[in-house]
Parts: structure tokens; C-alpha cells; sequence
């Protein structure tokens, strides 16, 4: 089974995704700055779950990019990211009307790390389905950001009930650890094919 269909639809999905977020910042009814105020937490929220999408769209094209085939494996540890990945509009736009308030903060952190888990789950089925010494497989290795992000969104999920600005902090250290796409796989890539 060739991989285009499952690439085509995943992007589409994370387009969707962004689409709702911003579908979720309302016009204000002021036509002064000032009427802008209310919606900082809503746009600041925006601004971190579309970095968060991104980065998910940017490392799937690439961990996709080092791989030949699919399997129904492959499809459905796929449709499990993207579920987890579609729930960031709800907890984005509570986190943003609540103005990060403990229990948004803590779900926002809860889907963040299912994300996380999904993403792992299609690297290792991908990897499974390949030869173990393969493109991916090589690049990955033991795979520390991953297994450190995941560790980092356990200690924010609690954090955010002890104050919201531990878990707000850690979420933008993981997003800051993620913005540049994966290079172990741009270098295994280039070794190939160098």
C-alpha cells in the first residue's frame, strides 16, 4: 500500500484543525485597540496550538518522507494522532476563554501528551513494518526528546493546579524543543544519500 493517500489526508486534517482554532478568535465589537485586550489569552492560546499543529505536520512529512509503504497498521496508529490531534481546538479555545485557568491548562497538557504517545506508537508501527535498520529507524535511535516530552507533560499536567504558569511554561519549553524539524532525520537523509 503506497503512503500518498495516507500524507494527502493527514494534511488535510491539520488544515482543518488550524482552520477551526482560528474560526474560534471572534471579531470584536470595538473599533479601537482596546477592544482587542479581551482576546489576548484566546489569540495567545491560538499562537501555541498552531505552533504545536505545525510541528506535528512538519515531523510527520518528514518521518513519512524515510518510509516506502503503509500498512492497515500504519492507518489506524495514524487515525489514532489525528484523533488526538483534532481534540487541540476544544482545548485551545477553553484554555483561551478561561484565561488559563488550572483545569483547562491540565486537559490542554492531558492531549498534548496523548499526542505525544500517538506519534510514538506510529513511529515504532512504522519502524515495525520497515527493516529495523532503516531510515527512521537509524534517525530515531533511542529517541530522548521524545521520551523527555513526554516526561515534561507529566510534570505540567499536575503543575497547572498548582499554578497554571508551570504547565504554560512547560508547554512552550517543549514547543521551543520541537519548532526546528527533527534534524536527526535530515541528517540520516542526507548521509544516504551523500
Amino acid at each position: 500500500m503506497t503512503k500518498n493517500r495516507l500524507e494527502a489526508f493527514s494534511d488535510g486534517v491539520m488544515a482543518i484543525i488550524i482552520t477551526i482554532m482560528v474560526l474560534e478568535i471572534k471579531v470584536p465589537h470595538g473599533g479601537d485597540l482596546q477592544a482587542l485586550k479581551p482576546l489576548f489569552p484566546v489569540v495567545l492560546s491560538y499562537i501555541l496550538s498552531f505552533i504545536y499543529v505545525g510541528i506535528y505536520w512538519n515531523n510527520h512529512h518528514h518521518m513519512f518522507h524515510t518510509i516506502a509503504r503503509v500498512s492497515g497498521g500504519t492507518l489506524w496508529a495514524n487515525m489514532h494522532l489525528l484523533f488526538w490531534l483534532s481534540l487541540i481546538p476544544f482545548a485551545t479555545a477553553w484554555m483561551g476563554e478561561n484565561h488559563f485557568a488550572a483545569a483547562p491548562m491540565a486537559m490542554y497538557g492531558a492531549i498534548l501528551f496523548m499526542c505525544a504517545v500517538a506519534y510514538s506508537i506510529l513511529q515504532r508501527v512504522l519502524i515495525a513494518r520497515h527493516d529495523h535498520n532503516n531510515q527512521l529507524a537509524r534517525a530515531v535511535g533511542k529517541d530522548l526528546k521524545g521520551y523527555a516530552s513526554l516526561a515534561l507533560y507529566l510534570i505540567a499536567i499536575p503543575g497547572a493546579f498548582i499554578h497554571p504558569v508551570i504547565s504554560g511554561s512547560i508547554y512552550t519549553f517543549v514547543a521551543l524543543m520541537w519548532l526546528i524539524p527533527d534534524k536527526r532525520i535530515e541528517r540520516t537523509l542526507e548521509k544516504d544519500e551523500g
